[in-house]
């Protein structure tokens, strides 16, 4: 009898180690049946700034015995509605999404809700079905920061060119409110031109153009990125006229470092792209354990200028 009690205790005990195991496994940890899978819905690899976060992700996952699937959708939104209704059909246990655009961003995170999938998004946060936690860099702080730069450096006196990135999405309208909010404190300097370049280089550099065609008396260039301040530079240089412009952009992606590292452009705003990829991989598998999270997790952002670009250029944050 004393034996037969001491294997079903030993049963039993087994049984609990191996349900243990399993749900360990579940929630990232090595080990047991199922490895967790992490979907990784990216915006657009072309851009640094994203490229940066998806190598954070997948070296964090790594370092935590989890799987990562990566669908790109190249700027287009409806490519990524079907990218992460792929995700759901896999039944990926939790999905990171950086929206590709303001149109029909809200869709893929009702879908996952709906299946019962959580959801981190990074950067940009749909205002109509919002992610379970919405990781990003605090623009508004950051952008008013760099408007006060621009103050400094201009003596609080010129013109003001702004090139938007993809109006309505959540890091246009942030910088927007933080950039707006440092010039209303100075009305010596105005914004005379404003128009959407769409994040891109090269669009930038046309519409730039354009605006220095019909107002020479830019003193000031914002681009809402890095890959639009860049295009601006361009386009000053290709227009050779006799007045410093200052140009400053946002993001920290490594073309910009260097091109304030080299005198290219002024100034800029590094994003912590490194931990904000480390944090959604965190966030995703806190919500897979039900725990609670944050539902924004903003993080700072630091002024670069020639001073210390070589700092980031070294060590990205």
């Amino acid at each position: 009898m004393w034996v037969l009690r001491r294997r079903h205790v030993a049963a039993s005990f087994l049984l609990l180690v191996a349900s243990l195991a399993g749900a360990c496994s579940k929630h990232g940890e090595s080990g047991g049946d199922k490895k967790v899978t992490l979907g990784l819905a990216v915006a657009n690899l072309q851009a640094d700034f994203f490229n940066q976060i998806k190598t954070s992700v997948e070296a964090e996952a790594a370092a935590k015995g989890v799987a990562v699937v990566v669908a790109d959708a190249k700027g287009d939104a409806t490519t990524q509605v079907n990218q992460i209704q792929d995700f759901i059909t896999r039944q990926v246990d939790a999905i990171i999404y950086i929206p590709a655009g303001a149109t029909a961003a809200g869709v893929p995170v009702k879908a996952a809700r709906d299946a019962k999938i959580p959801v981190v998004t990074v950067d940009r946060n749909p205002p109509d079905q919002a992610g379970d936690s919405f990781i990003a860099t605090d623009s508004v702080a950051a952008a008013k920061a760099l408007g006060e730069y621009v103050v400094r450096v201009t003596g609080a006196k010129g013109n003001v060119a702004i090139l938007q990135g993809q109006v309505g999405t959540t890091p246009e309208i942030a910088r927007d409110t933080g950039f707006s909010s440092a010039l209303r404190e100075s009305p010596g300097l105005r914004v005379i031109a404003q128009q959407s370049a769409d994040w891109d280089q090269d669009k930038a550099f046309s519409v730039a153009q354009n605006m220095l065609q019909a107002n020479p008396q830019i003193d000031v260039f914002f681009g809402r990125a890095d890959a639009m301040a860049l295009g601006a530079a361009q386009a000053v240089r290709a227009a050779a006229t006799n007045r410093t412009v200052k140009i400053v952009g946002f993001d920290g992606d490594v073309a910009g470092l260097k091109g304030v590292r080299d005198g290219v452009i002024d100034a800029t705003m590094c994003q912590q792209t490194q931990k904000m990829g480390r944090m959604s991989v965190e966030t995703a598998l806190a919500l897979l354990r039900k725990e609670s999270v944050p539902k924004e997790q903003l993080q700072e952002a630091f002024l670069v200028t020639k001073d210390n670009a070589a700092q980031y250029l070294e060590k990205h944050p």
